[in-house]
């Protein structure tokens, strides 16, 4: 099942003004066809709920280096890399701890929407980088939507914990090793 190109082309055409943050992204058919497909995020949204949350995206740049947000801060949106890549730091003893990169079609800052107001980790661009920025108000005054965007989180929640689960264990073991 694709996507109907007058829908997508009038989605485009509603976000066109939020690319005025960001002049070098053009929200076009292509690029909204793309993210249906690869952004886990949104999978199982219908084609309307798709492009109305699309539409309320928010077009973010970031520079080579700069931090979209640091650990503490308070948050209230979560955000999908379009282009770039960004590391995941947490400061242990005062120094940042790479948790890991992320790339052009994952999601990252989710954990504001579901209960956490604080930032948990830091974010900070490896290169330039493009993203959407989606407001929690937003997401929740459309429920087809939320419903669906907060069962993906639980999941990308529940795989990072399996995997966190692994790191943990295998610390155990070589801690009680030495």
């Amino acid at each position: 099942m694709g996507l109907d190109q007058s829908i997508v082309q009038n989605a485009a055409a509603r976000a066109e003004a939020l690319t005025r943050q960001a002049p070098s992204l053009r929200l076009d058919p292509a690029l909204v066809q793309r993210i249906a497909q690869k952004v886990p995020i949104f999978a199982g949204m219908s084609q309307d709920a798709l492009l109305a949350t699309l539409a309320t995206g928010e077009h973010y740049t970031v520079r080579q280096g700069e931090v979209l947000f640091r650990e503490g801060d308070m948050g209230n949106s979560f955000y999908v890399l379009i282009a770039g890549e960004v590391v995941v730091e947490k400061l242990r003893e005062g120094k940042p701890v790479e948790l890991k990169r992320l790339g052009a079609g994952e999601c990252l800052g989710e954990m504001a929407l579901v209960g956490n107001d604080l930032r948990s980790a830091t974010v900070r661009a490896l290169g330039d980088t493009v993203a959407m920025r989606f407001y929690r108000e937003l997401i929740d005054a459309s429920p087809e939507s939320a419903s669906i965007i907060y069962r993906n989180i639980a999941r990308t929640l529940a795989a990072r914990l399996g995997e966190s689960s692994v790191v943990l264990a295998d610390l155990k073991v070589r801690d009680s090793a030495a």
